[in-house]
This record gives C-alpha cells, structure tokens and sequence, in this order.
C-alpha cells in the first residue's frame, strides 16, 4: 500500500492509530486509550461499554477482561467486535471492526502481573456482569480472595485477554463546516491486503 493513497499519508492502518494515540496521549486529560467496545448478544442485540486498549501490536489490538463477563461471553460465541477510539482535543476517531481470538498465556500472565495486588485480588473477587447483593459482599470475597491466593496471586483461569485483527478500519478528522476528512480500510481476511478508500463525510 503506496502512502499515497491515504488522506493521512499511512501506508498501514494500525501503525496509523498507533500514531494518532501516541499524539493523544500528550493532549488527553485521562486514559487516551480508551475505547468503546461493542458485541452482540445471543439475540442479536448490541452491547457497548468503555475498556482500556493496552496493546496495539503489529496487525492486532488487545485488551483485557473476565471472559465470563457479558462482553467476553458474546465474543466467544460470534469470535467478533469492534470498537471506537475518540480524542476530543485532537478531534480524531478511529473504528474498527474484526475478528477476535484469546491472548491465554505468558504475556496474559506478565499483563496480569503487572496489575496492583488490589486489581489482581479483584478479578478473582469479581463475578463480572453477574447481580451484586451489596459492596460489603465484594469487600468480603476481596478479603477472601486475598486469604485465598496471598499477596502475588497467579492469573484467575476465567481472565485474560482478546486479540482483535481488524478486517475494516474508518480513520475520521474533524473539518470546517463538517467538512470532515474520513477514509476506510478494508480487507477480506486478517491475514489479506489492505483496500483504502476517501469516504464522504
């Protein structure tokens, strides 16, 4: 892919948003790397919530989560999703849209690891998306957690993270007049070329 054929002078999609959150990081008040998430659920309906992004590796974007949560239960049965990250000083977004595998090992854990122990000791506490009596009892399964698993837990089975490889990615800068600079990637697998577009806005 020619750099001459984006807007943006990009010559790949991903090393672009690794770009553009790297400027927002020096202009964001708080967490510029995070994103809306969306799936679907077993009858069709959409759910969306706010994570944090934590990688963006060289053809994927990993984030971190309960798979027994709502979201990770959705995108085990569609193995899809997408999200959108928006930076309002920098008036820039980015959507994307692919398919969606495990990150279940070594550097699951060393992410894991990395965490403070009140972090770590919550997801083990947490039955994510799950009804909650009060926040004494998640206080107490805490505590519990922590008498359990001591001060350097090991990663709970039921946590860890999803790669997404984006299939389709809208690149969008704001205009005068809403007259908005906007192009979409887009390849027929995560492993194909990509096909840049000019959209209107």
């Amino acid at each position: 892919m020619s750099r001459d054929d984006s807007i943006f002078g990009a010559s790949d999609p991903v090393a672009l948003t690794r770009d553009w959150l790297a400027q927002a990081a020096r202009s964001e008040p708080n967490d510029p790397n995070a994103i809306a998430l969306a799936t679907v659920d077993a009858a069709g309906m959409p759910n969306v919530r706010i994570v944090l992004l934590k990688e963006i590796e060289e053809d994927a974007f990993v984030f971190y989560t309960n798979y027994d949560s709502a979201k990770g239960r959705e995108i085990d049965a569609t193995g899809r999703a997408a999200f959108c990250l928006h930076w309002k000083t920098q008036r820039r977004q980015v959507r994307v849209r692919g398919d969606v595998t495990r990150e279940d090992g070594p550097r699951a854990d060393a992410y894991y690891r990395s965490r403070g122990l009140g972090s770590r000791l919550g997801a083990w506490a947490s039955e994510q998306s799950r009804p909650l009596a009060d926040r004494d009892t998640l206080i107490q399964r805490v505590a519990s957690a922590h008498q359990a698993h001591g001060d350097d837990p090991d990663r709970p089975p039921f946590w860890g993270g999803f790669r997404i490889r984006p299939v389709e990615m809208e690149f969008w800068q704001d205009g005068a007049d809403r007259l908005h600079d906007r192009e979409r990637w887009s390849r027929t697998a995560p492993d194909g070329p990509w096909y840049v577009k000019r959209l209107f806005p």
